[in-house]
């Protein structure tokens, strides 16, 4: 009779919660679930683990980019001499990020505490990054 009741109510739980776990996977490639918000998983200093033009790989002509997010919404990027500035804010239910300063919206695809994934179009073209922590 215990068993019973134990398995009814580990079913019970698992019930409950399921559509909770599978709920919290926002983005594509993850996470399924994370413990740090959005803002705290986002602001860091990242650089360019694989970067790729409509499918194509150029990660070899982005060795030295990064990007810097903040939690108070600054964002910059270096590459090389080149450098910028500007602001960053969710938006679209936390899909997409709108960066001014280069006035672009880049499409999320993975965003964990040590990966950041993301796409933007230019134009035609579909430039890919997946950045890694720095």
């Amino acid at each position: 009779m215990k068993t019973k009741n134990t398995f009814n109510i580990l079913l019970l739980l698992a019930a409950v919660t399921m559509p909770f776990i599978q709920g919290c996977k926002k983005y594509p490639e993850g996470p399924g679930m994370s413990l740090r918000s959005r803002e705290e998983r986002v602001a860091n200093t990242w650089k360019v683990d694989n970067y790729k033009v409509n499918g194509t790989d150029y990660t070899s002509l982005t060795t030295d980019y990064t990007e810097t997010y903040s939690k108070e919404g600054s964002y910059s990027f270096s590459w090389g001499s080149l450098n910028g500035t500007g602001t960053w804010a969710f938006q679209n239910s936390d899909e997409q990020i709108r960066i001014t300063g280069s006035e672009r919206t880049i499409y999320i695809l993975k965003l964990e505490e040590k990966q950041f994934w993301y796409y933007y179009m230019d134009g035609s073209d579909r430039k890919e990054f997946h950045l890694v922590q720095k």
